[in-house]
């Protein structure tokens, strides 16, 4: 379902009521959520405003680690998603957002990159 980002429907800076003076604008609509889950890659591919085009992963089995004390960066399988902070709900079906710890083949890694908006998946590696 389509997300609408106007401020019609809020009140005023006073806390009276507003009444919208116009309908819904099409630069007023948002993108749908995507879920990204653990499976071999599978993208979206979605025209975004300007005509630009975004990459939306919805599913990836593979992920671009980094470790911070060497500095290098490898790919490595994503074993499981042991822990999303964003939502309960995505820690219990497993889907991989910013900010969501993964079990990778290097270790325990932290997602930094939005795998729904940038279309690749960028993890930083948590000491232990």
């Amino acid at each position: 379902m389509t997300q609408w980002h106007w401020d019609l429907h809020k009140r005023k800076r006073t806390g009276g009521k507003s009444r919208p003076y116009r309908k819904k604008r099409a630069y007023e609509a948002g993108g749908e959520f995507v879920e990204t889950q653990l499976g071999p890659r599978q993208i979206r591919i979605d025209r975004v405003r300007g005509g630009s085009f975004k990459i939306r992963l919805m599913r990836i089995d593979v992920a671009n680690v980094t470790d911070p004390k060497t500095s290098q960066t490898r790919p490595a399988k994503i074993l499981r998603v042991v822990k999303n902070p964003a939502n309960v709900v995505y820690d219990r079906r497993g889907v991989i957002s910013k900010g969501a710890i993964i079990e990778t083949e290097l270790g325990l890694a932290r997602v930094t990159s939005r795998p729904g908006q940038n279309g690749v998946l960028n993890a930083v590696l948590i000491k232990e």
